[in-house]
């Protein structure tokens, strides 16, 4: 019996080892060694899911991040099609201010000017985006170090708890994250929140994109893309909504059917100029329907495609327009301009300004619920 024990045990240590990333290295190439260290006092690992059918995500707590994630290609190789840094230090704000495969919180995206009412008190938010509020501001939640609940082979449950106050939010706020590699090569991401005092949730996951896995080598430009909306919301110079519900019939913003990216995204069409490019949300058809596509990626040069599943009622698409090549990622691979497009489900950008859309309000007793599958396949 006591061998029976000491073997339980000896498995219980290999299972962690394997999960926590202790291995020299990963499939996608990370050195899990590089991903341990400490973050305001809380320590930052590195976490290997697994799927039977071969698919590998790398998440680290710091920010609830997804590090790599491998797929393979039409002929059986397996490409990491996320963009990331091969160590944890490198994602520290103090060396790189990136929200790569980041979990953003407490509100994707931005609010004008910082400025939210509740119950007819106001709140001022921090100002880091054009004298706006972007990504819940410069101590957002992409770069809070996440308590691990959970974990096994192929899913990992995180949280974090946010106090009153926090960046100006009311309310203090219990976030979990659970990432989940499927036997049919699906990353799925479920967001859950709690709060203490009314607040506005908004979380997304701000992974970069690029199929070929070659970010030097392959423009996002050369892939297809399809999106699931017959509207989007127009915004100003600074990238804030209008409050408008525009067609996209007739504009470079009609991804009805699928155009190559580099197509339109130059054209002499004034909200592409605003942008960059591509950097805007769309009015998904989906009605929160997270069994129906959202929008669709595909990469002729490998033949993979990655389609999005959410019960969001907008996607953010950007398209990398302002990645400029200072910054070097994994394997030393400086990373170009549109060298990688992020799809993210979420409210609508300053829905808290806007009490005519979809609310991004939670209250105490009720549970913010989110849902974003990430599906890849091959043609």
């Amino acid at each position: 019996m006591k061998g029976l024990y000491v073997f339980a045990a000896l498995s219980a240590a290999i299972m962690v080892t394997g999960l926590t990333g202790c291995s020299s290295v990963t499939e996608s190439g990370l050195r899990p060694s590089g991903f341990r260290s400490e973050y305001n006092g809380k320590k930052t690992a590195l976490y290997t899911l697994t799927s039977e059918s071969g698919m590998e995500a790398c998440i680290t707590n710091f920010g609830a991040r997804v590090v790599s994630l491998m797929v393979k290609d039409k002929d059986g190789v397996k490409r990491d099609v996320v963009l990331g840094f091969d160590n944890i230090k490198d994602y520290f704000p103090e060396n790189n201010k990136s929200d790569f495969g980041a979990a953003i919180g407490r509100y994707a995206n931005r609010i004008n000017h910082g400025l939210i009412t509740i119950d007819g008190v106001e709140y001022q938010l921090p100002l880091n985006n054009n004298g706006h509020c972007l990504h819940g501001g410069p101590d957002g939640w992409q770069y809070r170090v996440f308590d691990v609940e959970k974990v096994d082979r192929s899913s990992i449950r995180m949280s974090l708890v946010s106090p009153d106050g926090d960046s100006g939010f009311p309310g203090e706020v219990k976030a979990t994250i659970t990432y989940t590699v499927t036997e049919d090569n699906k990353l799925d991401i479920r967001y859950e929140a709690v709060t203490s005092a009314p607040t506005v949730i908004n979380m997304t996951n701000h992974s970069y994109f690029n199929l070929a896995g070659d970010p030097a080598g392959h423009s996002i430009c050369d892939d297809r893309l399809l999106i699931n909306a017959k509207y989007y919301t127009p915004v100003n110079e600074d990238l804030i909504p209008t409050g408008e519900i525009a067609p996209v019939e007739g504009t470079p913003l009609d991804f009805l059917h699928f155009h190559r990216i580099g197509k339109r995204i130059d054209n002499d069409f004034e909200q592409l100029q605003f942008g960059h490019g591509y950097d805007h949300n769309w009015v998904l058809n989906t009605n929160g329907n997270d069994y129906v596509y959202a929008a669709e990626l595909y990469c002729p040069a490998d033949g993979i495609f990655l389609r999005v599943y959410t019960s969001e009622p907008g996607i953010q698409v950007y398209c990398g327009n302002f990645l400029d090549g200072s910054v070097t990622g994994k394997g030393g691979v400086v990373y170009p301009h549109r060298g990688a497009i992020c799809l993210e489900t979420q409210k609508y950008p300053d829905t808290p300004n806007k009490p005519e859309w979809p609310s991004a309000l939670l209250r105490p007793g009720e549970t913010y619920h989110s849902h974003c599958v990430y599906a890849f396949g091959v043609r």
